[in-house]
């Protein structure tokens, strides 16, 4: 893989908050835009229906945009391409134009990194170096170095990594040029030493990233063209591993972040709350998904629990159950709540009350999000195999299915007629990763 021989901070810039650097390789196509043109980038532009630019997509809520599909079996015959993936990371793909975009960790180099590769056959166009040095010395066995999705906003990318106690954001071009890079806060888990997850979120001129562990915990907004903080809101100290997201729900735009025994809704220009709601557990991983009026979560740790929550200001917790969605999110539809819980079973609740409207046990144990697409539903388990089920409050019905790689812990993502997968296979004994186009 061409790699652009620029490592973005090294041991001796554990202390400076951005860089200059203007450096880079030759290449060919990659490298097409003018360096004005690539540092033009004062306006965002919109997502177009067939890109994945964030973490859990275009509508935040991990629903394929209206005309894209998938195979609803994972077998060879669908298989377009694969590539390897050097190293190890649960962030998903993200998908703008021709190119996907994902973070991975070598810890034996020490380093975290960015990489590009190619739609269209998956073949690498770029890899840059973050970090080289600094990756924390414990993580949870199921967590990685490079677990946060990146965030595209149409001209540049966000990587958030934790490195040297702390978490860094970093700027880039879509060609993977540095725009800037900075600290944005300490972070030292003392009692759960188990990593950091959350993926930065976008809103207008922002790029947003949370930070929870018992410490001073935070969520903070930088703008997206300087860096330049423009708002800080400090969380309770208490470990959790859950993405902000955006939703307009409820008649006003909302930053929602699960965790720390509560769901909290805060406004997304200044950072202040709008409401919190007691509920949940300590930790929780998934990100809330929502509907018109009312926000869903689970978790977590140390105790099992999802939750609805009236999101007009109220706090008003709906309802409540014991099962738990640790790692994966949910997906709500169509007046339905469909979870894929832990103990690996199936559940459609209804929205309005929890009412169970039917469960189907599917075994394994799962990391991975379901993603729903036209209206059946994608989810795969760490030992990678695949289901493929009906969104049907009617009642359990299999699409399909079949086992894809030995683990699967990222969710896809979906563009168009192509479903977009981080996996890994045992090759002879060795973990071996790998980025895959099924159609």
């Amino acid at each position: 893989m061409n790699s652009l021989g620029l490592n973005f901070r090294s041991a001796d810039l554990n202390r400076r908050s951005a860089i200059q650097a203007t450096a880079a390789l030759g290449l060919g196509a990659c490298w097409s835009k003018t360096n004005a043109q690539a540092s033009s980038l004062d306006e965002p532009k919109g997502a177009s229906a067939h890109e994945w630019w964030t973490w859990r997509g275009p509508n935040g809520n991990n629903i394929a945009p209206a005309g894209s599909s998938a195979p609803t079996s994972y077998g060879a015959d669908h298989l377009f391409w694969e590539t390897r993936v050097p190293g190890r990371g649960h962030s998903s793909p993200v998908v703008a134009g021709n190119s996907i975009y994902l973070t991975t960790a070598d810890k034996a180099a020490g380093s975290q990194s960015v990489l590009a590769y190619s739609c269209d056959n998956g073949k690498p166009l770029w890899s840059q170096v973050i970090h080289n040095t600094g990756l924390p010395k414990e993580n949870h066995p199921k967590n990685t170095e490079a677990s946060p999705s990146l965030a595209f906003d149409g001209q540049r990318l966000f990587a958030a990594f934790y490195n040297s106690s702390a978490i860094w954001l970093t700027a880039m071009t879509a060609e993977g040029k540095a725009i800037w890079q900075k600290s944005v806060g300490k972070f030292d888990p003392q009692r759960f030493k188990y990593g950091y997850a959350a993926s930065p979120t976008l809103f207008k001129d922002l790029v947003i990233v949370a930070a929870d562990f018992d410490g001073d915990s935070f969520l903070a907004a930088f703008d997206r063209a300087t860096g330049s903080q423009v708002w800080r809101t400090k969380r309770a100290s208490a470990t959790s591993f859950s993405s902000p997201i955006i939703a307009d729900i409820a008649g006003r735009e909302q930053l929602l972040i699960s965790g720390g025994e509560c769901i909290t809704s805060y406004d997304p220009n200044d950072g202040k709350q709008f409401w919190s709601a007691k509920c949940l557990t300590m930790a929780t991983c998934g990100t809330i998904v929502w509907d018109k009026e009312c926000v869903y979560a689970s978790g977590g740790y140390p105790k099992a629990e999802t939750a609805c929550v009236r999101a007009d200001g109220s706090g008003t917790v709906v309802w409540t159950n014991k099962q738990k969605c640790y790692e994966q999110s949910m997906l709500v539809y169509d007046g339905h709540v469909y979870a894929v819980t832990d103990a690996g079973i199936a559940h459609c609740w209804r929205a309005k009350d929890g009412e169970t409207v039917w469960r189907e046990r599917l075994g394994g144990d799962y990391s991975c999000s379901p993603v729903l697409v036209g209206e059946t539903i994608h989810v795969f388990n760490e030992q990678g195999q695949g289901f493929a089920f009906k969104a049907n409050p009617k009642g359990y019905e299999s699409m399909g299915g079949g086992k894809i790689a030995d683990d699967v812990f990222a969710t896809p993502s979906v563009v168009g007629n192509t479903m977009f997968m981080r996996l890994a296979k045992n090759l002879s004994g060795v973990r071996q990763e790998f980025l895959v186009a099924l159609r």
